[in-house]
């Protein structure tokens, strides 16, 4: 079994070119797999000064900030930077904080000078809400101004894998960071913990990708041998699909990242915020039916959602009703259906 990871796909931003004209949204949206995206955000100016030092860095940033918290994890030197659970599994390995984003990199400076030092991450922060000049000079040419970025700051800190259903580009602003990503049907080898008692919101892998011959998680080997790895510096960025798999490692003593999230919303269609209390209801729904009743709604659900066949082609486009394309009225009606079934 091939257990070396291999690259994501790469394009390169040449330092000679207009770095609006040779990648745009239409060669993201669609594609089925990670794109590292290498220079993209060079010409930023925090990018600019992370490249003469972390000093520099720190003192651009902090002349952005407004003095707006942003939420923060401050994890013990023994848990290795791993943001995950405790021992006994009834909480989170990790102290939950608000500082600004000034005070947050004073804590970064100061444990940097430690040999073991906390793990501490400024997580999620909403950019206009803490560092909105941020936005005067700081952009990814073709995606939308509207799209509201977030920041990500910390030393050596890691998240385990797990997935968004958002499409994600992430920039890296300062230090370095590895990616290691999965597709989305790799969930069933990562061991993935509970879906609703998650640390930051998101289900997280609970096995190490550094301990592959952990017995209690057998199947993590034939995730390591799909897995994509990409390392990414100041400047590089990477789009990451929907539903894919991240772990993400920091790997210096003081770590950036800016993200966009957004939803690719068809035409006619309609885009719920989040499916997740879809999947647990239909945990809570079909898990403990017979398997005779289980297979049954599963070639339901094949048929009317994940088949790409037209499953109302035959019925006239006017009583299509759910089926077909829905005015704003409709969906208030179908909500308020949905509503009354639950």
């Amino acid at each position: 079994m091939n257990t070396v990871p291999a690259a994501i796909d790469e394009v390169i931003i040449d330092e000679h070119c207009d770095t609006g004209q040779p990648i745009g949204l239409h060669d993201i949206v669609g594609r089925d797999r990670p794109l590292v995206i290498r220079g993209l955000c060079r010409d930023w100016p925090l990018v600019k000064l992370a490249d003469q030092s972390d000093t520099a860095f720190a003192r651009g940033l902090a002349a952005l900030d407004n003095g707006s918290e942003v939420d923060a994890l401050l994890l013990p030197p023994g848990e290795d930077g791993i943001i995950g659970y405790n021992a006994d599994f009834d909480g989170f390995n990790y102290e939950h904080h608000r500082v600004s984003i000034t005070r947050g990199l004073q804590r970064l400076a100061h444990y940097s000078r430690q040999e073991a030092a906390p793990g501490l991450a400024m997580q999620s922060a909403l950019i206009s809400a803490c560092i909105p000049g941020f936005l005067d000079d700081h952009a990814v040419p073709f995606l939308d101004r509207h799209l509201q970025p977030r920041i990500w700051i910390g030393n050596k800190v890691t998240t385990p894998a797990h997935f968004d259903e958002y499409h994600n580009i992430a920039c890296v602003v300062a230090g370095g960071r590895r990616f290691t990503l999965f597709a989305p049907e790799q969930a069933r080898n990562l061991y993935v913990g509970p879906l609703d008692f998650a640390p930051t919101g998101a289900a997280i892998s609970i096995a190490r990708l550094d301990r592959p011959d952990d017995p209690r998680y057998p199947r993590l080997k034939l995730a390591l041998a799909e897995a994509q790895v990409a390392e990414l510096r100041p400047g590089d960025a990477i789009y990451i699909p929907p539903m894919w798999w991240h772990h993400v490692e920091s790997l210096e003593r003081i770590n950036a990242l800016v993200n966009y999230w957004w939803k690719h919303t068809p035409a006619n269609g309609y885009v719920p915020e989040t499916a997740l209390g879809c999947l647990m209801h239909c945990i809570l729904t079909f898990k403990s039916l017979p398997p005779a009743e289980r297979a049954a709604w599963r070639g339901l659900l094949d048929h009317y959602v994940f088949d790409d066949s037209d499953a109302a082609s035959h019925i006239p486009a006017a009583r299509r009703g759910i089926l077909g394309s829905l005015t704003p009225e409709q969906l208030v009606e179908l909500r308020a259906t949905i509503r009354r079934y639950l």
